[in-house]
């Protein structure tokens, strides 16, 4: 079976068409590094690391890059307002560079946690200040670009199919404009290439340039390093479904200007991940704009979830669905992980090494797979697979451990509980499930039940009462 993925380009699901096959070459939008990561940005990323995995199962050498914005990304895609590394440099009273380090370190630690493979090369904008430039002249001298007070621009009426990956309706926004223009801007959908520090400050960070002190454009960035480290054609390119209009968009426009023709095959977008409705929210897009939203570390260190709970939470739809965030889907996504593991724990103890996976639940998987990165059928199979009849647990824990290299979900290093466990404090958590159940809360029964199961306690219940065995 050949792998198919979604091509926003082409709005169908294409067969995956490698330029020099079996390597392909992939380019994933990275983190703007003035903040933590919020969950919602990272279900971009856990999204792009299924399709790595894919890949590497189906048998592909993958060549995965990914930027760090470190400059330049100011907080409007419109090329207007603040830079959001000096906002952030403002904010916590350090300089900029210590700003990008820390929280370049912070989004790794992230990659970690939920089991993220990390790209084959980082690169941050700011170790590429000369290849921008470079990349600009180039667009200058072939008659794509005009200067103004404010900075070099990117004349859009000389692409007859610009906007192409958003299918902008260009007329329609400059009849539906309401915002301010940049004086001096030609068309509405111009965008900067090279910002110009104004002659009366300095910035936090700037370089000097064929035409002044400045900054490069955010967009700028990306477009440079893929092609300086993937060549002039690129087989997939990632982001989150809001890079569609504007980022994506002029990165086709300045790669394709550039180059002379067609730069990406494949373009893949993530979906929004929401925050559910509740009685005092109307839900939306998560965003960092607000000053409010959940990273990792609130996850984990304030409601206790382990990060791969997360992981298996947004596995249960797919990327390219829109996905309602609640504490309900977490416990629910907590208590599913437990289960797996539990039988996991079970399954390995009678595995041998020289079990094979079972067919049919394999079959099933990599249909799914292969159908666009189809997780929520993927875990469908996996499930199946763990209740199957008949089957050995060497049977079915072969199968789940070789569904991992897809899913992530750490099977192989699932181990039983703490040693520093007390029998006291096992005891303790079973006589509060009893309780529970006496007072018919079985929904806190069950709750207490997956606990256990996560630290690798079974617990047996019969007519007798309840028994505990480490497993």
């Amino acid at each position: 079976m050949s792998i198919t993925l979604y091509n926003t380009m082409t709005r169908s699901k294409d067969p995956l068409t490698p330029r020099d096959a079996p390597r392909v070459s992939l380019y994933t939008c990275g983190p703007t590094v003035y903040n933590y990561a919020h969950i919602g940005n990272l279900r971009t990323y856990v999204f792009e690391d299924i399709l790595r995995r894919a890949l590497l199962y189906r048998g592909y050498e993958v060549n995965h890059v990914m930027n760090v914005t470190d400059v330049g990304h100011l907080v409007s895609d419109a090329d207007e307002g603040e830079d959001k590394m000096a906002l952030g440099a403002e904010r916590e009273g350090k300089t900029v560079w210590e700003i990008a380090q820390f929280y370049w370190d912070a989004f790794r630690k992230d990659l970690e946690r939920l089991n993220i493979i990390e790209p084959t090369v980082w690169c941050r904008a700011t170790d590429h200040i000369d290849d921008q430039i470079k990349q600009v002249r180039i667009l200058e001298e072939k008659g794509f670009t005009y200067t103004i007070d404010d900075g070099v621009y990117f004349d859009t009426s000389k692409l007859s199919d610009y906007g192409k990956l958003a299918r902008l309706d260009i007329s329609g926004l400059r009849a539906g404009a309401r915002i301010e223009v940049t004086e001096g801007k030609r068309n509405y959908t111009d965008f900067a290439l090279w910002k110009l520090s104004p002659p009366d400050s300095r910035r936090l960070m700037e370089w000097e340039s064929p035409w002044g002190m400045g900054f490069p454009g955010w967009h700028l960035e990306c477009s440079t390093m893929a092609m300086r480290y993937l060549g002039e054609h690129l087989d997939i390119h990632c982001g989150g479904i809001d890079h569609i209009a504007v980022h994506h968009t002029n990165e086709i426009a300045q790669a394709e200007s550039a180059l002379g023709h067609e730069w990406t095959k494949c373009w893949m977008h993530g979906e929004f991940l929401t925050m559910a409705k509740s009685d005092d929210s109307d839900g939306g897009k998560m965003s960092k704009s607000t000053g409010e939203f959940l990273t990792m570390d609130v996850l984990i260190d304030k409601y206790d979830y382990d990060p791969i709970a997360y992981r298996y939470f947004l596995l249960g739809a797919h990327y390219r669905q829109q996905l309602a965030f609640s504490w309900e889907g977490m416990d629910g996504a907590a208590s599913a992980l437990a289960r797996l593991k539990r039988t996991v724990l079970e399954a390995r103890a009678g595995y041998t090494g020289s079990e094979q996976p079972i067919s049919v639940c394999m079959d099933e998987f990599d249909a799914a797979v292969v159908d666009d990165l189809n997780m929520p059928r993927a875990l469908a199979a996996m499930w199946k697979a763990a209740k199957t009849p008949n089957a050995s647990p060497g049977e079915i824990y072969a199968t789940i451990l070789h569904m991992d290299r897809i899913l992530g979900l750490g099977v192989k290093e699932m181990a039983p509980a703490d040693a520093d466990t007390s029998d006291a404090e096992i005891d303790a958590l079973v006589e509060a499930r009893t309780t529970a159940r006496a007072a018919k809360d079985y929904a806190r029964g069950d709750e207490i039940r997956d606990q256990l199961a996560e630290m690798g306690v079974e617990i047996m219940d019969s007519p007798e009462g309840t028994t505990w065995r480490r497993i």
